[in-house]
């Protein structure tokens, strides 16, 4: 029975891994950067995984860095729609913000707290 459970939980977690998509609707994309979004693996992990990361941030800074984190991501949100269907420009974008978020939980919240 312990075998059957395990295999069990191992094939939802394969099955939901697969099943994740990107921090927006896909069926409601309209955009060129959007599409290409969700028709490439590779920038489809980078959005969750940045999404993610700021989602972490938000919650863990005080009130006044939420209101700084949200436009900050709104203006990257902007300069990551210029990009359009460009695979190399969508990816440097990401890139360049994960590490800007990176930094951000690194010096702001591991290393003094979020409060």
């Amino acid at each position: 029975m312990t075998r059957l459970s395990i295999g069990f939980c191992i094939l939802v977690l394969a099955v939901y891994s697969q099943a994740q998509a990107a921090s927006f609707s896909c069926d409601k994309a309209s955009l060129k950067a959007e599409k290409t979004i969700c028709q490439r693996r590779s920038l489809n992990d980078a959005d969750v995984k940045m999404a993610t990361t700021y989602q972490i941030i938000l919650h863990a800074l005080p009130m006044g860095g939420r209101d700084q984190q949200k436009q900050i991501q709104w203006q990257w949100l902007k300069s990551r729609n210029a990009c359009g269907a460009s695979i190399s420009c969508l990816t440097k974008a990401y890139q360049q913000r994960q590490q800007q978020l990176d930094t951000i939980i690194q010096q702001r919240i591991l290393n003094h707290g979020p409060f």
